[in-house]
Order: C-alpha cells, then sequence, then structure tokens
C-alpha cells in the first residue's frame, strides 16, 4: 500500500477491465515517471473522450453527433442489420469490408450470473427499428459463448413471428488453427457449419 495519491490512482486503474493489482501499479509508476507533457496528452484525451463522445440514437455505435457514420451514410443497406454486443465488435466487422448493412449495439449480453437481463440491454430499440417492415435480415453477432448464444436465441425468439430472416455468424476453426488445439465446441461447429468444398 502506498500513501495519498499514489494509491488512490493505482485504485482508480484498477478499476478498468483486464488491469489487475500489478499492472495498475505498473501503470501508475510509468505515469509518475513520464514527462508531464504527456500525461496533459492523456488528461485531454480522457477529458474529450467524455466531453464530446456518446451513442448513436440509431444503432447505440459510439457517435460525435446524435447519429453515428454508419447510420448518416445513405449508400448502407436498410434491409439487413447485423447485432453485436459493443461497439467495438462494429469496428471488428467493419476492418473485414464484407458488410455493408446497418448495426445495432446491444450494450452487453444477457448474463443472469452478472445481473444482466433483457431490459438492461438495447432490445426494446431493436425490436422497434424492425417493426415498420424495412429489415429483412437480422444477423446475429453476439460473441459465440454462453451469454452470446443465450442472447441469439433469446433475439431469434422475439423476431420469429416477424418474418424477418435470422442468421448467426459462422464459427468454427481459425485459419492457421491446428486441430489439435481447437476445443470441443469450436470443433463441433466447425463440422454443423462445413460447406461443399470447390477446388
Amino acid at each position: 500500500m502506498y500513501e495519498g495519491p499514489v494509491q488512490d490512482l493505482i485504485d482508480e486503474l484498477g478499476r478498468l477491465p483486464g488491469v489487475g493489482p500489478k499492472s495498475a501499479q505498473r501503470i501508475a509508476f510509468f505515469l509518475l515517471a513520464a514527462d508531464p507533457v504527456d500525461v496533459r496528452r492523456l488528461i485531454d484525451a480522457l477529458t474529450e473522450v467524455k466531453d464530446k463522445v456518446k451513442f448513436c440514437s440509431i444503432c447505440g455505435n459510439v457517435a460525435e453527433d446524435d447519429q453515428c457514420r454508419i447510420c448518416r451514410d445513405e449508400r448502407r443497406d436498410l434491409t439487413v442489420i447485423c447485432v453485436v454486443e459493443e461497439p467495438k465488435d462494429v469496428v471488428a466487422i467493419e476492418r473485414t469490408r464484407e458488410f455493408r448493412g446497418r448495426y445495432h449495439v446491444l450494450g452487453g449480453a444477457i448474463s443472469p450470473i452478472e445481473g444482466v437481463g433483457p431490459d438492461d440491454l438495447r432490445i426494446r430499440e431493436l425490436m422497434m427499428r424492425l417493426a415498420d417492415g424495412t429489415v429483412t435480415e437480422l444477423i446475429l453477432a453476439t460473441d459465440p459463448n454462453l451469454e452470446g448464444e443465450a442472447t441469439a436465441t433469446y433475439l431469434a425468439r422475439m423476431v420469429k413471428e416477424m418474418g424477418i430472416t435470422v442468421t448467426r455468424l459462422a464459427s468454427g476453426l481459425p485459419v492457421g488453427g491446428d486441430l489439435e488445439y481447437a476445443d470441443e465446441v469450436t470443433l463441433g461447429r466447425a463440422f454443423e457449419g462445413r460447406r461443399a468444398y470447390s477446388s
């Protein structure tokens, strides 16, 4: 335990996701030794992100205006919505340059253990977007874990009667992976999602 401001900084850094006590201590002492100009830039960046960045009123992605750049882009396909858990998932999908539809960010996944239920997510907003009949396909791109699967199943049941095609991102073996290191679920998904081979 350190005294005063140093311990306060370590405690605050330790509250960040993925930052344990040792990492928090390492970051704190890095900041103590850093050039004041560098620390000021970090402070300014943190302040600016809290002041200027908000969530898109349509999809829930991060935005500097009322709507994010994807929702403002008239070239995007209005008939397809890809549902993701977090804004970082939008970035990951956009990097592929394969998807030209719109997104809906839930803000998490259903997790009874963590006290997150359907009402804690942006599911109501999604249902409102689907109500006008414009959307013909809903792509469920939640994480392939217990919470993501529960969320995808819940959404698929809710949308079932709306006449919308519901699809799920394929999952299986990563390119460059070895079969011997694949877990049973991943290997099972790879078998379920197999397709015809063309040379």
